[in-house]
């Protein structure tokens, strides 16, 4: 592959921009955060068939995002370590759902999404100016697995994606076949004689202190915390015993997370995911974030699919189920149940290779856990997230402002205590705990831009302080 691309990472976001519209336009345009992410494991992909990953793969990894959404920051040390781990991405979880519904109405939105990650993976693989055969294979392969998904909801055929074998122009090898292995003093892309090239090392794990440090860094939790070091401290014990030679009992490593919206429990699931693979109880520790939608299908036997999918994808990791209590608040023949049975035998068949955590309010979670035994005698550890309280809400707050470089004036620092202890003491279910301070701090942000606007050149401290006004609400 040449050193230098004959497109820029700029024309690169403006065709990706273009696909994507136009694909929001049919679909719907909730859907850009998956999305984003889907094309980026996508092109993590792709760039394992290259011919090598440098600067230019980076600058076009950045480049990948939908409007309105922030662009990724990878540097090319990350990316290198992700490409070399990259494997095919499963079709992603709203596939499915977007496939059930042109299946019920006769639409096509399904379809237009394999073309658009046809065209946007022939855009980066072509961005050189050559597309290989490794390329052209890959992207075809991925296009295949999502029109299957297509295909098993009785989608009707519509207008074909590109064949990316018609472009191909170079047989170069990929990346990691020219990579040689680490230390043999060979040069780089220069292959050994008889044997098979090594990829680089991925990027290193973190460390189990640097995770716990993060742990501790976190806003309040101060039970969630000992909760969960108490967790990781009986994992290292059973490493160790099993090191000895002694005999370990059976522990569920599965568990409920209960607790309002905002208090927390995604952000402490993904660092549980990865001190468990600190402490090798995990293989990899990745964070699988669904809710019912991702698990249950419209259609007699494809839930169970749709989930065994969802399953496979979290193993080695955590598969964390979002409001889990609403697989079961359908009737006997609705087809949550049949999630919640493919997951129980998941859970059996992996016990050593997944661990899942069910979240949801308390009530409505420790309904849902006693209402199968199954679920009873493998979920057996609770944890329950309290909501913050005002000086906690304050400092979310406060990290919102470190984190984009802004301040509080002394004023607007009473101010805001004021209006989250209001907050506070006439919370109900629906509070939203961080999420309420995020939206408060974005709003605040806005206000301070309509203010600062009406002045030819604000100073930088006037462009960094959030004053009393910046924080009311606008009147009803």
């Amino acid at each position: 592959m040449p050193s230098v691309w004959t497109r820029s990472a700029g024309e690169l976001h403006r065709e990706y921009i273009a696909n994507t519209e136009a694909f929001y336009r049919a679909a719907g345009r909730s859907l850009a955060g998956e999305l984003d992410g889907f094309m980026r494991a996508a092109a993590l992909g792709l760039w394992k068939n290259s011919g090598a990953v440098t600067e230019s793969e980076v600058a076009a990894y950045n480049a990948l995002y939908s409007k309105g959404a922030r662009p990724p920051e990878a540097l090319l040390w990350d990316l290198t370590g992700k490409v070399c781990a990259a494997d095919a991405p499963l079709p992603p979880v709203f596939l499915w759902g977007l496939a059930e519904r042109d299946a019920r109405s006769g639409g096509d939105c399904s379809r237009i999404f394999v073309r658009m990650v046809t065209n946007i993976l022939l855009a980066l693989a072509a961005a050189d100016g050559e597309v290989s055969r490794a390329e052209a294979e890959y992207i075809a392969d991925a296009a295949a697995r999502l029109e299957a998904v297509c295909e098993s909801a009785g989608v009707k055929p519509g207008k074909r994606a590109l064949d990316p074998l018609e472009y191909v122009t170079t047989a170069e090898p990929s990346f990691v076949d020219k990579a040689p292995p680490a230390g043999n003093g060979l040069a780089q892309g220069a292959k050994p004689e008889g044997k098979p090239a090594a990829p680089p090392a991925a990027a290193p794990r973190r460390s189990l202190e640097e995770l716990l440090a993060e742990l501790d860094g976190l806003i309040g939790l101060k039970d969630v915390k000992d909760e969960v070091k108490s967790l990781v401290n009986l994992v290292k014990i059973r490493a160790l015993r099993v090191k000895a030679g002694l005999p370990v009992p059976d522990v569920s490593l599965h568990m409920v997370f209960t607790g309002n919206p905002g208090t927390g429990k995604t952000t402490v699931a993904r660092l549980l995911g990865e001190l468990y693979a600190a402490a090798g109880a995990l293989k990899t520790g990745q964070l699988v974030e669904v809710d019912r939608s991702g698990l249950v299908a419209g259609y007699v036997g494809q839930t169970a699919m749709k989930t065994a999918g969802v399953i496979e994808s979290a193993l080695g990791g955590v598969l964390f189920i979002d409001e889990a209590y609403s697989l079961a608040s359908g009737g006997e023949n609705d087809f949550g149940r049949e999630a919640i049975e493919t997951l129980l035998k998941g859970m059996e068949d992996h016990r050593d290779e997944l661990v899942v955590i069910a979240a949801g309010y308390s009530g409505p979670m420790e309904r849902f856990i006693s209402s199968n035994p199954g679920l009873e005698s493998r979920f057996n550890k609770y944890i329950h997230f309290p909501d913050y309280t005002p000086e906690e809400l304050r400092g979310i707050f406060l990290l919102q402002c470190e984190k984009h470089g802004y301040v509080l004036s002394p004023e607007a620092d009473a101010a805001l205590l004021g209006q989250l202890t209001e907050l506070y003491e006439n919370r109900d279910g629906n509070f939203g705990n961080g999420r309420t301070v995020r939206n408060i701090f974005e709003d605040a942000v806005s206000r301070q831009a309509d203010r600062l606007s009406a002045l030819a050149a604000p100073t930088k401290d006037e462009l960094m302080t959030l004053l009393p006004e910046d924080l009311k609400e606008d009147d009803a």
